[in-house]
């Protein structure tokens, strides 16, 4: 049997070349600005000079940031009233309003006071840590244009190490690893996906709430010991707690959300809450396969926070999510091949598929700090889950080889049947998933010291039912053949149930060493992680060394070490005829990671570039193969493999005022199978090259009109022919690419207020055009595999979302 899977795809120069006019181009543009500047130096009562000040025009999306010396430039608007924000930690935020003429320069000095304002939960303040955390800004977050399930998550793939070849996903790799691998954390809460979700048209609403989020933290590696037993990354998302009344909604062809937020009881008594909804059928109907889409995505979430007192304030956190999806599909006709040998799949198609998943999460919290070095807190949570995937589809298909002269009247039109058969899947999953949990973290500060702990017991109780069959046949022949009876082409019937306890804690101390020169920060801890289903206890070590030289040009180095055991959850136990493996133990991950952190200037502007080099050994890791989103593993199978790379990442004022950045990503993964003799292997994941862009821009004198642009390259990813063994997974589908591209304008502000009517009650009103997939390429996100006459395997691309273009209405009260 022959396999052939032909590779169609645009050089990876042409795409780079591209994105690099597209930059250059903004670029160029952004410099003929003709504003004003606004320079100056920022220090504290005693005169000295306060970096890391923020510094942002109000209801305007720009901003910079104090260097060492206190300085910062800023290009304003002119000819306007204009706010501008001085806002640091520990220091009360300080208003200057300016009016400025056309390149006008303005010199302030400006100083500001410092605050008595005592803080919730112990932190570190004035001090450097370099734990290789990346914070993002999470008022840039809903101003990228997202056609996937999560705003944050689409954030997060525009970083170094992150990588992602699916836009109607919010999963996400990370140096290698998969989408499993990923911690996430809201408000200290860990959450899960769902189980049952094979493709990103099924997967609904992410968790994180947008309208909600405070702050963003995330590391792609090397993470501390506080952040739990995964091997790739850490997502720590924090909802806001409100000081007044605000509230937004916004409507858009892809659904629509709203969000408020109040006090009561003297500001004792805060709530946020959320609502959205979402339909993606818009964007499916981009796709190859026509029929009648009905997704239909709803949660929502709420955080309210009781100040009992001036030392204890209890928290809780709730929400409900009901993702349904229905589709009814009717016909689908893929072209795809090469030049020499063009091919064209029509299918016809008979059924439907419905597919439900409901969740359901609350957390209460206690938090107790006597005074403002030591906080104690209590958090207990559940986790409700119940998933339910059914479709019988009928497909019959024809393959047929379309005619490439292109003098002939024929040209495009099929000339050759390869292939004629038919197939019909059949699956009816369910899913049962019940997670709770109580925990205790704590943390104590003093001068020199940061010490961080927390012990938590968590109960689990799994159980599914699987039930799902596929019949094909060729030309009249069921796959596989058999002269005595019509065989199946795959079948899995099973039913496993899993009842368990973990308990886990660490202890991690962050020590600012005294040196001569400079500063020098040691952070170390450790993990302990026992879970009684398979009896294994795990010790992880974790140490980071950070230094900031005392040096004119500010830089910084940093050094991670340490072990990262992941034990397995559910999937990872069950061979492929869904029996439970007792006796698999956790996937183990030794990591190195060096980098720096240099800050310069460039048109008188701030810029950071980051640089990390990283290498990862593992040990007892379960092979897996990855269709669409779906994972599934191979707990039989045991390997070793590594993962090495290097990510860098420069971001600044590209345009003044505006945050910008550009990431590349270089990367190889390999695994070796003990005992199968075929060495090392690529890994599902092993994607040498990734390169990402964030770009904002706004008209010449006038903010008010924004644009954003995401830009996505990610080189060619391994895959195989269905139910194959590992080492065959070596073939190649074609790289992502993708750019998407948002304008808005701000209609009402309070720099342009409209004092009538119900306008009146609005502070923000902005509209915007979105337009996703620019450039219109098809991406293949898996394959569907038919068979030729002669017996030939031919891989059908299944391409993701085409261009599609979508109108957005914020309002904001």
């Amino acid at each position: 049997m022959n396999i052939k899977l032909f590779v169609s795809f645009v050089p990876m120069k042409k795409t780079l070349t591209l994105l690099l006019f597209i930059f250059t181009a903004n670029v160029a543009l952004f410099a003929q600005h003709k504003n004003a500047t606004l320079k100056g130096i920022i220090k504290d009562p005693d005169g000295k000079p306060l970096d890391m000040v923020n510094v942002a025009l109000m209801e305007f999306p720009l901003g910079t940031s104090s260097n060492r010396r206190g300085e910062f430039i800023l290009r304003i608007p002119a000819k306007k009233k204009v706010v501008v924000i001085y806002s640091s930690l520990g220091y009360k935020t300080f208003a200057d309003t300016l009016f400025a003429d056309n390149e006008e320069n303005i010199f302030r000095t400006i100083t500001l006071k410092k605050s008595d304002v005592q803080l919730g939960e112990v932190t570190i303040s004035n001090k450097r840590i370099g734990d290789g955390i990346t914070r993002i800004d999470s008022k840039l977050v809903n101003a990228l244009p997202t056609a996937g399930s999560g705003a944050v998550e689409t954030m997060l793939k525009t970083l170094p190490g992150v990588s992602s070849n699916n836009e109607l996903s919010s999963q996400y790799s990370v140096r290698g690893g998969n989408f499993d691998e990923n911690l996430v954390y809201v408000n200290d809460i860990e959450v899960y996906r769902p189980f049952l979700i094979r493709s990103g048209q099924q997967e609904g609403l992410s968790f994180i709430n947008s309208d909600m989020v405070s702050t963003i933290d995330f590391s792609a590696g090397g993470f501390d010991a506080k952040y739990g037993d995964k091997m790739s990354s850490v997502l720590d998302i924090k909802y806001r707690k409100p000081s007044d009344f605000r509230g937004s909604a916004s409507v858009s062809l892809l659904g629509a959300s709203a969000h408020f937020e109040d006090v009561a009881l003297n500001g004792r008594l805060a709530h946020i809450s959320g609502i959205r909804y979402k339909t993606n059928q818009y964007l499916l109907g981009s796709l190859d396969e026509q029929g009648d889409y009905s997704p239909n995505f709803l949660d929502f979430q709420t955080y309210i926070t009781f100040q009992v007192n001036e030392k204890f304030d209890i928290s809780f956190l709730g929400n409900i999510a009901r993702n349904r999806y229905k589709f009814i599909p009717e016909t689908r006709e893929t072209t795809f091949g090469t030049w020499n040998a063009p091919l064209n799949t029509k299918i016809y198609f008979d059924g439907q598929e419905v597919d439900e998943f409901q969740t359901f999460t609350g957390a209460l919290s206690a938090n107790y700090h006597p005074n403002t070095n030591l906080n104690l807190k209590f958090i207990t949570s559940a986790y409700y889950a119940t998933e339910k995937e059914t479709y019988d589809i009928l497909g019959q298909y024809y393959l047929n080889e379309l005619e490439r002269d292109m003098s002939s009247e024929e040209f495009g039109d099929s000339i050759l049947n390869l292939g004629i058969g038919s197939f019909l899947n059949h699956a009816r999953n369910n899913l049962d998933a019940l997670v709770y949990s109580f925990a205790h973290r704590g943390a104590y500060n003093s001068e020199n010291h940061l010490v961080n702990w927390g012990i938590k017991i968590q109960h689990e109780e799994i159980k599914d039912k699987i039930n799902e069959w596929v019949f094909r046949d060729s030309t009249g022949y069921s796959i596989p053949y058999s002269d005595t009876e019509v065989a199946l082409y795959y079948t899995l019937n099973s039913k496993s149930s899993i009842r368990s306890n973990r308990f886990t804690g660490f202890i991690q101390d962050v020590w600012n060493v005294p040196v001569n020169s400079g500063s020098l920060y040691l952070t170390g801890g450790i993990r302990f992680n026992y879970w009684d289903f398979n009896r294994e206890l795990l010790i992880s070590p974790r140490a980071t060394v950070s230094y900031y030289p005392d040096w004119e040009r500010k830089i910084s180095f940093r050094l991670s070490t340490g072990i990262y055991s992941q034990s397995p959850f559910f999937k990872e136990l069950k061979f492929r005829d869904g029996t439970i493996d007792f006796n698999t133990k956790a996937q183990r991950s030794y990591q190195v990671v060096a980098g720096t952190d240099l800050i310069f200037t460039a048109w008188d502007r701030p810029f950071r570039l980051t640089s990390e080099a990283y290498y990862k050994y593992m040990n007892r890791l379960i092979p897996y193969q990855i269709d669409n989103v779906r994972i599934r593993y191979l707990p039989e199978q045991e390997a070793v493999g590594y993962a090495t790379g290097i990510d860098m990442k420069v971001n600044g004022e590209f345009v003044s005022g505006l945050q910008s950045w550009a990431s590349l990503s270089v990367m190889q993964t390999k695994e070796n199978i003990v005992g199968d003799g075929h060495g090392y292997i690529p890994r599902p994941t092993d994607q040498l090259v990734n390169f990402s862009l964030f770009f904002q821009d706004y008209f010449p004198g006038n903010p008010s009109y924004r644009m954003q642009l995401s830009a996505f390259y990610g080189s060619r990813l391994p895959t195989g022919p269905p139910n194959a063994e590992r080492y065959q997974d070596v073939f190649r589908m074609p790289a992502y690419r993708r750019i998407d591209l948002g304008f808005s304008k701000v209609f009402i502000s309070s720099a342009n207020p409209v004092n009538r009517n119900i306008l009146r009650h609005i502070s923000d009103m902005i509209l915007s055009l979105e337009v996703f997939n620019l450039l219109n390429i098809n991406n293949t996100i898996s394959y569907f595999w038919v068979s030729s006459i002669q017996g030939d395997q031919f891989a059908v691309p299944n391409y993701l979302t085409g261009r599609r273009v979508n109108l957005k209405l914020t309002v904001k009260f």
